[in-house]
């Protein structure tokens, strides 16, 4: 079984509805960090000074095929083609190595393998 590391670095407005599609998908366990960045665009001035706001950054480890999925459903959330805007930016990146994840997680990967394919 292949391994990817899902990250998801959103405004704040959209953590909860990142962490609600991942987990219908089938996601278990999920980190949250936060953060804040600097756009091309200057979002607020407040006595000199840009405001970006604050950003979630939503991290998972999931099967690899499962990490495709979530990471669509993720995009479909945070793209908004009215405005040509998005609201965050989402990848993976392959693992190579794992260790320490939860057996029962690593069961329902099983599990979505055999009902996927």
């Amino acid at each position: 079984m292949k391994f990817s590391v899902l990250a998801a670095i959103v405004s704040e407005d959209y953590e909860q509805k990142v962490i609600d599609a991942s987990r219908e998908l089938g996601a278990g366990g999920i980190t949250l960090l936060s953060g804040r960045g600097i756009g091309n665009n200057a979002k607020k001035t407040f006595f000199g000074m840009t405001y970006e706001g604050s950003q979630s950054i939503i991290i998972m480890v999931l099967e690899k095929g499962l990490s495709l999925e979530i990471l669509k459903a993720i995009q479909t959330l945070i793209i908004d083609k009215e405005h040509n805007d998005s609201h965050g930016v989402v990848f993976t990146i392959p693992l190579e190595h794992l260790g320490g994840i939860d057996l029962s997680q690593l069961a329902k990967f099983e599990q979505h393998l055999k009902d996927t394919f």
